[in-house]
Parts: C-alpha cells; sequence; structure tokens
C-alpha cells in the first residue's frame, strides 16, 4: 500500500526557507503571497499502514518541532490521516 507522509514545521517554529521564498515571490512578480512554510513529502509502500505514525514519531520528523499528516493512498481516493505526535490535527 503507497502511503505519503507530509511534514511542515510546527506552527510559531522558525521557518527560514519558508521566509526566504515568501521573500522571493515578490521579487518575482508574484503579489500578495503570506505565511509560506516549506515542508517535506515522503511516499513509501508499506505492508500495514498502522505503523507510519510510529515510523514519523521514530525517524521521519521531529515531532518536537514538526507537524505531520499522514494519507493512505488506497486507489483513486485519498484517505487523510493526520497525526502531530498525539496532538490535535495540524493547521492549514
Amino acid at each position: 500500500m503507497r502511503v505519503r507522509v507530509l511534514i511542515r514545521p510546527k506552527e510559531g517554529i522558525l521557518d527560514p526557507v519558508g521566509q526566504t521564498v515568501e521573500g522571493a515571490l515578490p521579487a518575482l512578480g508574484f503579489e500578495g503571497v503570506r505565511n509560506v512554510h516549506v515542508g517535506r513529502l515522503i511516499e513509501l509502500d508499506v505492508e500495514d499502514a498502522a505503523e507510519v505514525p510510529a515510523m514519523c514519531e521514530r525517524l521521519l520528523a521531529n515531532p518536537l518541532i514538526e507537524d505531520y499528516e499522514v494519507q493512505v493512498l488506497d486507489g483513486p481516493e485519498t484517505r487523510r490521516d493526520h497525526q502531530t505526535a498525539g496532538l490535535e490535527a495540524p493547521r492549514r
């Protein structure tokens, strides 16, 4: 089964890459862009998607400074399971 993990900085954590992108976009003619956050996307094939949150907690994400979202890609529809170190779902 294919699983996608989206990892992004937690609310309130400094995101220097996001700040750089946010500052560069107006120079390229894109106005009105705010709150840019840059994260990572990891896709993996797993036998048991229930193990993915533990993978995120132990290796794929840093739960102290990052939120993660697990998406199970099981055909034409995508099911999303939000995980954030056992706390509430990440804000969008």
